[in-house]
């Protein structure tokens, strides 16, 4: 579970940073702005979230040999 909620919150700050990058680079209008951000930060926290957490899922099955 740490896996998706690290990945969660990494994948909000890039989605968040990218949109807004892309909402101003692409003169997005007004309020729609907000949407396309939020758009971008929901998905992209999903996606990131669900690697990790997958990631993470399948690393704890392994023994800590060294």
């Amino acid at each position: 579970m740490t896996g998706a909620a690290v990945g969660g919150a990494l994948g909000a700050s890039i989605g968040a940073m990218y949109g807004t990058y892309e909402a101003f680079r692409y003169k997005v209008p007004g309020l729609y702005k907000v949407r396309y951000i939020g758009q971008t930060t929901l998905s992209s926290a999903a996606v990131f979230g669900l690697f990790l957490g997958a990631g993470s899922l399948l690393h704890c099955g392994r023994s800590q040999g060294y």
